[in-house]
């Protein structure tokens, strides 16, 4: 009976050693020196996580691994992804945040002034992404600017986060816009600013830019636009890589404001809030023409005989 009961005794204390010896290694700081990312890829789960940590160095006892997210009962609820481990994070740091689903979020930027078809490359090319495009992604209904994503999204999701952005912007630009403007819907607020953004890259003309082409809508005068004549050139597939000619101004496209009055029938490209902002909101000026300063911006002037002085101050500056 004696020898039971130093046995169960000696027993005990085995299991006190093991459990609190299986509680350090559960909440020590993990020999993390830097921040690294662990990927735990999807379909996989306990075993998957045990063996990083023991290839990595960070814990090396992978079946003490699986008895500990036994014990917590979290196996079903490790999710797959990347995760940032930190310097004095424990392995019940590592589990929580596994289950959190907190992954690692990388980022795509969409510059503005792009065409949807530039926009689209950029996506396409993002080798974190998986997945196709979704068909038909019109032109201007992708809202330029940084998106998050975690390794394997969707391509067709960053489109989706883009085109909601872009409706969002315009809706709410088109609802508090100036009364007065020659527009007469959303969709020509979004068409004359994808033309103020590739007229002008300067916050600070924006407004005024847009003050020319109101005041040219209003007179029924054609807008003539150059960036309009590219698009019709390259039919928004990319840049023309040359310079525009003048017989360029008589390719007959719809897109050619050098030809046909008014706006052109679509985007020209994805334009920023900024010129959004820009074409419902408009300076009130009495300019109707504006040509490049060769200094980055823009001269501005009301008279066709202005207008030709301009030019040729520009042209001087370019020699």
């Amino acid at each position: 009976m004696k020898k039971i009961f130093i046995f169960a005794f000696v027993f005990f204390l085995f299991l006190l050693s093991a459990l609190a010896w299986a509680s350090w290694q559960t909440h020590r700081p993990l020999p993390l020196m830097r921040t690294e990312v662990m990927e735990l890829p999807q379909g996989s789960g306990t075993r998957a996580l045990a063996a990083y940590l023991e290839e990595s160095g960070l814990f090396e006892h992978p079946l003490l691994v699986r008895l500990i997210v036994r014990y917590y009962g979290v196996g079903a609820q490790l999710k797959a992804g990347e995760y940032e481990l930190k310097p004095g994070m424990s392995f019940k740091d590592v589990l929580d945040l596994l289950v959190s689903g907190k992954v690692v979020l990388h980022k795509i930027r969409l510059p503005e002034g792009k065409t949807t078809a530039q926009l689209l490359e950029i996506i396409v090319a993002e080798p974190l992404l998986t997945g196709e495009l979704p068909d038909d992604i019109k032109e201007g209904s992708l809202m330029p600017e940084t998106y998050t994503f975690h390794k394997g999204a969707k391509r067709s999701e960053i489109v989706k986060h883009a085109q909601n952005a872009m409706k969002k912007a315009l809706k709410r630009v088109w609802k508090y816009r100036d009364s007065n403007l020659p527009l007469k819907d959303k969709q020509e607020l979004l068409i004359l600013a994808s033309i103020i953004e590739k007229e002008t890259a300067l916050a600070q003309e924006r407004a005024k830019v847009a003050s020319v082409f109101v005041n040219r809508l209003n007179k029924g005068m054609l807008l003539q636009t150059d960036p309009t004549v590219i698009y019709a050139l390259t039919q928004g597939k990319g840049n023309l890589e040359r310079s525009l000619k003048h017989q360029d101004l008589s390719v007959d496209s719809p897109f050619n404001t050098y030809k046909y009055v008014g706006l052109p029938p679509a985007p020209i490209c994805n334009p920023s809030l900024a010129s959004l902002e820009a074409a419902a909101h408009p300076e009130n000026t009495p300019y109707l023409y504006f040509v490049a300063n060769g200094e980055g911006g823009h001269n501005f002037s009301t008279s066709l005989k202005e207008h030709n002085k301009n030019i040729k101050y520009w042209l001087q500056k370019k020699r």
